[in-house]
């Protein structure tokens, strides 16, 4: 009765859905004020409605009903409460479902928050926002519905994707789809903006807080992914170029060029249509994430791969939200003409480069993803598109950034003089410069672009340091007193610092050792002294394991004692890896046990990761600027929204 009841609920929220697209546009059209008061109530009602049918899914899920077809194939009575709850959305029909919930908690916030804007304007953002949500629950009733019915409900179910069964990974989706379909608040203000005929600085400070959301939650989520596949995959790596890591990265890329592009609509009333299509293919690439995760086109460890159908299906949304975008964009072309001029030495100009490329590094992950692809459709090979290719082509955008980042931030608008920048940006650049001879020291012999990104971060920090001390006028008191996105924009370049100087570092000094050691033996890697304990067979609430009992001592003082394991999950027949680490500031030892072998003894692998915890904290460091940021007053409030001319509206007949 409750799966029936969320079932009902759904079917109610895509008529409410299509109630929302339909009326609030019209009533803008026809300027009537009733017509464009309904969008309010139905983005609420959507979103209630929709968190109906998702806390039924979960009751589902929670309480092992098995006659559901999605809680047979993705749950287990063993299974730990936790994996209950997130297993909802570990699957390809309940992820979807949290998929339109966040869709439509979005929206009913711009109605909650959206007093602010002008009445037109906020009726065409929530019609727009309606239609996606209209697209996505008709993909959901119509071939992806969470609550089809058994018509013999079994005694158990087929348990979890063993790899999902992990806090990092149980966290991380909603986070990465907050970041994701938030994005389709800034795609709502565009399109809103295209059929008004009208983008402008007001607009460009409404649409920044939504983007700036959107890219925390992103950064988050990218950085929790990140997390988990360093230490649950057992490959001592952070990040694998794997198809839908990038269709994450993609779209963080593209929102972090539109939230500076929208800076200098808001300050200089230029680059318009660069905001615009930033916007656009933002959300673009999100859709076309969710097309790669979702269409079983290309195989990866944490992908949904399933009926091809589906993915066509998708791939009609895209065409016809992107398309459709693209093509009004194209015609109203002549209403985003810039106002404010600029020369080739001003922030403006930094900002362009900073946008074209973030935008070609976009291209360029986007033409690796989905490269093998192309090639086998069209020619019929086989191609593999690995790390190489990415560090090689993606790599020199990141550095030319890095390099006239903190230069940009430093500049005035409209004109600036680069022989002024040299003065407070001269000790940044020493310090950097001393940074990457200490670390070339140190690490004689390494990759010397893992160096070189050592030194870059250190460039990022001081300088976003250097800007804070010039904006304060160099004086101490005034620090305290700088608006907090000033101090937002420095410690969100300094957390890209931080993980250009952390993958960097940690790239440099990072020591492997994969051996066959016996029970009792002690061996050395990188000064380290390992000794295998003990390796016991035990149980665990859904799964057996193989632990080890590894002691760590350096210098022959105790460093730590690790419990890697090796578990089986007898329901999937499925092993995983669980390596255990001892993180530290400046080094993490990372072991993993491995199997046993035929003349005894067991494989183990150790990792000594220099500065590898820099990478997440510098991701953190990037979020929590951003939280900075929009916690600022002026974020919040969108100044000049009502000084503009108010059109006559007139009641619906």
């Amino acid at each position: 009765m409750i799966a029936e009841l969320g079932h009902f609920a759904l079917i109610l929220a895509f008529c409410v859905a299509l109630i929302q697209m339909v009326i609030p546009l019209i009533g803008a059209q026809k300027g009537w004020s009733g017509w464009m008061a309904v969008g309010d109530p139905a983005a609420t009602a959507q979103f209630l409605l929709i968190a109906v049918a998702f806390a039924a899914l979960m009751h589902g899920f929670v309480t092992s009903d098995f006659s559901l077809k999605v809680v047979y194939q993705n749950s287990h009575t063993d299974k730990p409460m936790l994996y209950k709850v997130t297993g909802l959305w570990g699957n390809h029909e309940g992820s979807m479902l949290l998929w339109v919930l966040i869709l439509s908690l979005f929206g009913a916030a711009a109605a909650w928050f959206g007093g602010a804007l002008p009445p037109r304007l906020r009726a065409r953002v929530l019609s727009v926002q309606a239609s996606i949500g209209v697209a996505f629950l008709g993909f959901i009733l119509l071939t992806s519905n969470p609550f089809t019915r058994l018509a013999e409900p079994p005694f158990n179910g087929r348990d979890l994707n063993p790899l999902l069964q992990d806090p990092g990974l149980a966290f991380h989706p909603p986070f990465l789809y907050l970041g994701y379909v938030g994005l389709s608040m800034a795609f709502s203000f565009a399109v809103a903006a295209l059929i008004e005929g009208r983008v402008d600085a007001a607009w460009a400070r409404w649409v920044r807080p939504w983007t700036l959301a959107a890219w925390i939650f992103l950064t988050i989520g990218i950085a929790l992914g990140s997390w988990w596949a360093y230490y649950e995959l057992g490959w001592g790596g952070f990040w694998f170029w794997d198809p839908v890591e990038n269709a994450s990265f993609m779209p963080w890329l593209l929102a972090a060029a539109l939230l500076h592009s929208a800076i200098v609509v808001e300050k200089r009333e230029a680059l318009k249509s660069w905001t615009i299509l930033l916007a656009i293919m933002a959300f673009g690439f999100s859709l076309i994430g969710t097309f790669i995760v979702r269409s079983g086109v290309i195989t990866s460890v944490h992908s949904f791969a399933n009926d091809p159908k589906r993915g066509i299906f998708i791939l009609f949304i895209l065409a016809l939200f992107v398309g459709g975008a693209l093509t009004l964009y194209a015609a109203r072309a002549g209403a985003m003409q810039a106002k404010g001029v600029f020369s080739m030495v001003s922030r403006e100009s930094a900002l362009v480069l900073n946008n074209i490329l973030l935008a070609t590094a976009a291209l360029v992950v986007f033409v690796g993803t989905l490269w093998p692809l192309v090639a086998e459709m069209a020619w019929g090979r086989k191609l593999s598109v690995g790390a190489p290719f990415f560090d090689k082509a993606f790599t020199p955008f990141m550095v030319i950034l890095a390099l006239i980042l903190p230069i940009g931030a430093m500049m005035p608008w409209k004109r600036a003089a680069l022989g002024k920048l040299i003065r407070p940006l001269a000790p940044a650049a020493i310090l950097a410069l001393a940074v990457a001879g200490l670390a070339w020291t140190l690490e004689t012999g390494r990759p010397v672009l893992a160096l070189v990104a050592a030194g870059l971060g250190s460039w990022l920090v001081f300088g976003a340091a250097a800007e804070l001390w010039v904006r304060a006028g160099r004086t101490p008191a005034r620090l305290a007193r700088l608006p907090r996105a000033d101090w937002g924009k420095a410690t969100a370049h300094s957390g890209l610092g931080v993980v250009f100087a952390g993958i960097g570092l940690l790239m440099a000094g990072q020591v492997e050792d994969i051996r066959v050691a016996q029970v009792g033996e002690t061996f050395t890697v990188a000064g380290y002294a390992i000794t295998l304990d003990k390796v016991e067979h035990l149980p665990g609430p859904n799964y057996t394991t193989t632990e080890a009992t590894i002691t760590v001592r350096q210098g022959g003082k105790f460093v730590a004692t690790l419990h890697p394991e090796k578990r089986i999950y007898p329901v999937q027949a499925m092993p995983t890896t669980e390596a255990d680490i001892d993180n530290g500031f400046l080094r993490d030892v990372y072991l993993v046990i491995g199997d046993p072998q035929e003349g005894g003894g067991w494989a183990v692998r150790t990792y000594i990761k220099p500065f590898a915890n820099w990478i997440w904290a510098g991701a953190l460091l990037m979020a929590f600027g951003g939280l900075l940021s929009l916690s600022d007053r002026r974020y919040r409030v969108a100044a000049g929204a009502r000084k503009a001319a108010a059109s006559t509206i007139q009641p619906a007949e």
